[in-house]
């Protein structure tokens, strides 16, 4: 059984999408952000972070004491090598995937989330924010544009974690929505996974909530105004 702490939202629906398609038993525990359920101490004790994904595994391979992961690609990645899926048994096909799966966690997710925050939660808007990260975002595309060309999928003909990590994070904001006509490969990929019926699974189990940009003052104190200091 794996339990999964989760709210809807891109990194949150890449671990169901694995759940989805692997097949494997999971109990969705909600971790509403908007609350601050993230800063709860119990659930600090599994992600220090303060951030949604995290797992526990309470039937881990080596059958010992429950296994907690935190962060959405280390998810990702010890749940392909407990399952044998969606990650090929070469060293060389690992690296590739692993290069693309680290692509998405250290430039399309954090640069298309600063996108996010600026064209549709920031109270004002900063046209240099704006631009500065719609750029970033376009040229990430482009790069995965690029690399999409005569493969089926990210790394080549098989469905892998890299393609669950980076399809969420294509046109997450619906207030921002962007043009993807320099990229077909990237629709024609994108169109592929969309029609994978466990992605329309894993997509189903976000439909408690709506994200919306109106948020109240509180939320955006606790989603937006963290420091160092509690």
């Amino acid at each position: 059984m794996i339990e999964l702490f989760y709210w809807p939202t891109p990194n949150g629906h890449k671990v169901t999408l694995f759940l989805e398609e692997a097949g494997l038993e999971y109990r969705i525990s909600r971790l509403d952000i908007g609350k601050g359920d993230q800063f709860k101490p119990d659930y600090l004790k599994i992600a220090p972070n303060n951030r949604m994904p995290a797992i526990i595994d309470h039937n881990p391979a080596d059958g010992g004491a429950p296994i907690s992961i935190f962060e959405s690609g280390a998810i990702l990645w010890y749940l392909a090598e407990k399952t044998g899926k969606f990650l090929p048994d070469d060293t060389r096909g690992k690296v590739a995937v692993s290069e693309w799966l680290f692509w998405q966690m250290a430039g399309l997710g954090p640069m298309t989330g600063q996108y996010g925050h600026f064209a549709t939660y920031a109270p004002e808007k900063i046209p240099y924010a704006i631009d500065r990260y719609a750029r970033e975002r376009q040229r990430l595309l482009g790069v995965l544009d690029k690399q999409l060309k005569g493969r089926a999928f990210i790394t080549g003909d098989e469905y892998t974690v890299a393609d669950m990590a980076c399809y969420p994070w294509i046109d997450p904001y619906t207030k921002a929505p962007l043009d993807l006509t320099d990229f077909p490969e990237v629709v024609r990929w994108r169109a592929a996974i969309e029609a994978r019926p466990a992605t329309k699974r894993a997509y189903a189990q976000g439909d408690f909530n709506k994200p919306s940009s109106e948020l109240s003052e509180e939320q955006r104190k606790i989603l937006f105004g963290q420091s160092h200091k509690p």
